[in-house]
């Protein structure tokens, strides 16, 4: 059940993102006290470091197809640096 963990990750990252642009939100309006902005920045570094690492892992995981010589296709992991 790989792909139901695939949009666990998804939902995840993207209530995570949302919290965060939340959390930006509050702390650009200068309404909360020093003690708030702390927690809120604290929250927001892990939720960045979070997302980041989610991106990362995404990324480790995306394939392209690519058809050999004889016709075949095949996946093979992306790396960037190669040349079409």
């Amino acid at each position: 059940m790989a792909g139901e963990q695939g949009a666990t990750s998804i939902a995840d990252f993207e209530k995570s993102l949302d919290e965060l642009a939340k959390l930006v939100r509050d702390l650009e309006q200068g309404e909360l006290s020093l003690e708030q902005s702390l927690t809120a920045f604290e929250r927001g570094v892990k939720l960045t470091r979070e997302c980041q690492q989610a991106l990362k892992t995404a990324e480790q995981r995306v394939e392209q197809l690519v058809q050999n010589n004889d016709g075949t296709l095949e996946t093979r992991p992306f790396t960037p640096d190669e040349s079409a």
